[in-house]
């Protein structure tokens, strides 16, 4: 499949990761841009735009970048628009706990509903205040605030299901103190890792 290669998150306005793409046109490589926007029926040219895809070494990066800006038309990633459908129909769950870790380590990255969901859970259970929280998502402290009173019901709310289970006999769930993203291989931060997501 296409996402073959473990890529650093693109930080937010970053374009760099263009110039090592395998559809720029160089003096001694040119490449048609009109290639990668092939009619649907036209499969000589898709199959050929695919092909130099599989040649690039940002292809999971121009797929994220597709993605992240809605772009609906044209082969991006190795994949044509129909291909991407149901990718973009599904983009706003996408958990990537590369995306996240980075996020809480001070890096400006596209995050969706999802990973900034996780974001505010692994920033609450590590004690990040408000504050930092706000700069890090980029919104106010009230926000901030608020999606922290939100996480404490959360977790209360499911610590309650837990022992009503526990006491009906049910089987009771594995309880966890830390979120799955610092499972998921990420060290906890220091605060002044945090300092710079502003």
């Amino acid at each position: 499949m296409h996402h073959t290669k473990n890529e650093t998150p693109r930080t937010l306005g970053d374009l760099t990761w263009y110039d090592e793409a395998a559809c720029r046109s160089t003096a001694p490589h040119q490449v048609d841009p009109d290639d990668f926007f092939p009619e649907p029926d036209e499969m000589d040219r898709i199959r050929a735009a695919k092909a130099l895809c599989e040649q690039c070494p940002v292809l999971n990066t121009c797929l994220d970048a597709a993605l992240e800006n809605g772009d609906q038309d044209g082969i991006r990633g190795g994949m044509t628009d129909e291909e991407r459908a149901p990718l973009h129909r599904n983009f706003r769950r996408r958990l990537s706990y590369a995306r996240v870790n980075a996020v809480l380590v001070g890096q400006d990255v596209h995050l969706t509903h999802a990973e900034r969901d996780a974001v505010v859970s692994a920033a609450y259970l590590d004690g990040i205040p408000a504050e930092q929280l706000a700069r890090m998502l980029k919104i106010t402290k009230e926000h901030a605030q608020k999606r922290y009173r939100e996480t404490r019901r959360q977790i209360r709310d499911r610590a309650v299901d837990q022992k009503q289970q526990a006491h009906n006999g049910e089987k009771k769930p594995k309880p966890t103190s830390e979120p799955a993203v610092l499972k998921a291989g990420r060290t906890k931060p220091s605060r002044d890792d945090l300092g710079t997501a502003a």
